[in-house]
């Protein structure tokens, strides 16, 4: 599949539901958060350069996700034992959930057909969603920058009050 005729989520679909290991291997489904703002950001790799700045960019907001009544979870296709290092060294307080097979990637769009120096190959596509109390999409944001990615998600939020 090109990168051109890819699966991209619009706002008003439907979140795809997922049940997800975290990191102590515990069940994490979506379901568990109908009632609530969720932010859902997808992303390469642990311990990478673009992904430690998303991830601590992500964290220095989380405190203020939560104050808005707004569930943050990560999700990559790393085991948990990674996820475990990758918490642990930059102390994040928010949830990792392990997709090795990449379905829910896959459900999101976020894996698929990437260019890089002209050359197609698959891969994660950093994302980022937006899910609603009733379980849609409210915003979606692909190809994103690991840098700021986390910033304006909270703006989107803070200008989209429930």
């Amino acid at each position: 599949m090109s990168t051109d005729e890819q699966l991209r989520l619009q706002p008003a679909d439907p979140a795809p539901p997922f049940c997800l290991k975290d990191t102590d291997g515990n069940d994490v489904c979506l379901t568990s958060y109908l009632g609530k703002r969720v932010v859902l950001y997808f992303y390469p790799k642990d311990l990478t350069p673009g992904c430690t700045t998303q991830a601590c960019e992500y964290n220095s907001i989380y405190h203020t996700l939560r104050q808005m009544g707004v569930e943050l979870l990560g999700v990559s296709p790393d085991p948990q034992s990674s996820h475990e290092r990758f918490r642990s060294r930059y102390e994040l307080e928010f949830k990792l959930l392990s997709d090795p097979d990449k379905l829910v990637l896959k459900a999101y769009g976020a894996f698929g057909g990437k260019k890089n120096y002209g050359k197609i190959y698959e891969g994660v596509i950093r994302s980022s969603f937006v899910i609603s109390p009733e379980g849609k999409i409210e915003a979606a944001f692909y190809n994103v920058r690991a840098k700021g990615n986390a910033q304006r998600v909270l703006d989107y939020i803070a200008s989209h009050p429930l």
